[in-house]
């Protein structure tokens, strides 16, 4: 009779550029894989040595000694489990990315990544060489296929294991999230695995990387493409998977992770993507402005559920056109989050900087300077504070506010992390709400007033911009799927509403430039998966 192969995954939250740090995870995690798991085969994620995406620091000149050193370190400490993890590797002066096996000292088996993705966030044409020969491997008699993450969309490297005549499919991926992706993954995988008719154990590393996220929700998908089992969402794991040669069958030996509706899935990604950028680059905590309003009320919320209540700060800083409602509803949630919380009138500050530009702006009549200088009030005592207690500034800004320029630079747009970056308005509600149902910390008039800046009298949003409804299918088209002018109002939308939306998204390039980064949930954020120019005569139109 045959004997089980028993394959640890390891949906690990590596840290960029961290290879010495990475490796001792690698090497920990095995050991544990082996003693613990009675594991025969651990597998890791997509360039674990140099956690993805390395970006330029492939560039750098020590690259190639700093991974050879990990390897030879790794085949030094760990002997009696098969490793399959992937790093970047040069070979013969071109650089892949590759996944390697070792076993008891020795790489016994080499596969370079031949599908290099260069679109949206992805850019690995800048660094890497495609290889164009499969990845098999044996291991007690199983003949075992290797895949790096694109590989999988694609049928051409699935075609060569099935003419290898593999018995198991190994792919490792760095996959960053986005709403939907779950299912558009297990969707391809699960062809893949009907392609080449033997099972699939596909893994996902987890963590925040600067604006992306990486989600986990590693897979065991049938050669039939059943889904038998799914990992955890956004969470680091360890599973353990059974494959029996003699039936081509694969047994997890955990349960799977529950399906999450859309609000959750993404509120957990926030949740993630604000912890790991905070801890990773070393912040003690992080200070914001409560305001009031909903955004400042979701993304406070997010941070404490990231980090905790002791290591979030929040100021009210009120003007003469803030309402008592406002600072009630924002004293109400910080007392239910249970975090530091103070009040500092701009007031003082406002009219001393007032009183100094005088001369400057006498003949002038007042416009929108004055309420972007409350903004900015509020942007230097919170950067005051930051410098004093290293605390990093968390923006509020969502989506469509940051789409149409419905923000200030250096006042509401100061700071290093707009937790909010790519979430349309009405999905902040959504998301709010979901909040709630968790644990009531959002008063329920924050939720259900009209939204106002509350920078002028009797201000709401929708005095300057349309129905955030309306407002935000619009940028959905234009932003994230690239319609033209015509084609949106040929989906029914008012020509004079669209024409003025489109225009604000060209003009606040600039802005989006200077904006801080955030973390990415749907198919095209702001940053690096939106390249506009700045300067450009662009009209648009048809």
């Amino acid at each position: 009779m045959s004997t089980p192969l028993r394959v640890l995954m390891a949906q690990l939250n590596m840290l960029v550029g961290d290879i010495p740090g990475n490796t001792s995870r690698v090497i920990e995690t095995a050991l544990k894989a082996r003693d613990e798991h009675q594991a025969d085969l651990v597998l890791f994620p997509e360039l674990a040595l140099s956690g993805y995406p390395p970006e330029d620091l492939l560039l750098r000149p020590s690259l190639e000694l700093r991974i050879d050193q990990a390897l030879e370190r790794i085949k030094a400490e760990v002997s009696g489990i098969t490793l399959v993890l992937g790093y970047p590797r040069y070979v013969e002066g071109a650089l892949y990315n590759m996944a390697g096996v070792i076993r008891d000292g020795e790489l016994i088996c080499e596969y370079a990544k031949q599908c290099l993705p260069n679109f949206q966030v992805f850019d690995e044409q800048r660094y890497f060489v495609a290889g164009s020969q499969p990845g098999v491997f044996e291991h007690q008699g199983v003949r075992i296929g290797l895949s790096i993450c694109e590989d999988i969309w694609h049928s051409g490297p699935t075609e060569q294991l099935a003419e290898a005549g593999v018995d198991l499919l190994l792919s490792l991926n760095a996959s960053p999230y986005h709403m939907g992706k779950e299912t558009q993954r297990a969707e391809v995988v699960a062809q893949r695995a009907q392609q080449v008719g033997v099972p699939v154990v596909y893994l996902n590393q987890a963590g925040g990387q600067d604006e992306l996220i990486f989600d986990g929700n590693s897979l065991l998908i049938s050669a039939q493409g059943e889904t038998l089992f799914r990992g955890a969402h956004c969470e680091e794991a360890l599973y353990t998977v059974s494959f029996d040669p003699a039936t081509g069958q694969l047994t997890p030996e955990q349960t799977s992770a529950p399906a999450l509706e859309l609000e959750a899935s993404v509120y957990q990604a926030l949740v993630m993507g604000v912890r790991d950028y905070v801890n990773k680059n070393g912040f003690p905590g992080v200070v914001l402005g409560l305001s009031g309003g909903i955004d400042s009320a979701l993304t406070v919320a997010v941070a404490v559920d990231a980090l905790g209540p002791e290591r979030v700060e929040a100021v009210m800083m009120p003007f003469r056109w803030t309402s008592s409602m406002s600072v009630e509803d924002a004293e109400a949630e910080a007392r239910a989050l249970g975090i530091q919380y103070d009040v500092v009138s701009i007031e003082p500050l406002y009219d001393s900087f007032m009183q100094q530009l005088q001369p400057l702006l006498s003949g002038y009549a007042p416009d929108t300077t004055e309420e972007n200088l409350q903004a900015r009030c509020r942007g230097v005592l919170l950067m005051a504070i930051s410098n004093k207690k290293g605390y990093l500034v968390l923006t509020t800004g969502n989506k469509s506010e940051m789409a149409v320029g419905y923000s200030t630079l250096y006042g509401d747009m100061a700071g290093g992390f707009d937790v909010l970056k790519d979430i349309p308005k009405t999905l902040v509600y959504r998301l709010s709400r979901y909040r709630n149902s968790l644990s009531p910390v959002i008063p329920q008039r924050v939720i259900d007033r009209p939204p106002s800046a509350e920078l002028a009298p009797d201000q709401t949003d929708q005095d300057s911009l349309p129905d955030y409804d309306v407002l935000d299918r619009i940028l959905e088209l234009y932003v994230e799927r690239d319609y033209s002018a015509q084609a949106i109002i040929d989906e029914g939308f008012e020509p004079a509403d669209v024409n003025r939306v489109l225009r604000l998204v060209d003009i606040n390039e600039y802005k989006r430039r200077q904006a801080p980064v955030g973390p990415r949930v749907t198919q095209r954020g702001f940053g690096r998966d939106r390249r506009y120019p700045i300067t450009s005569g662009w009209k648009a139109g048809i």
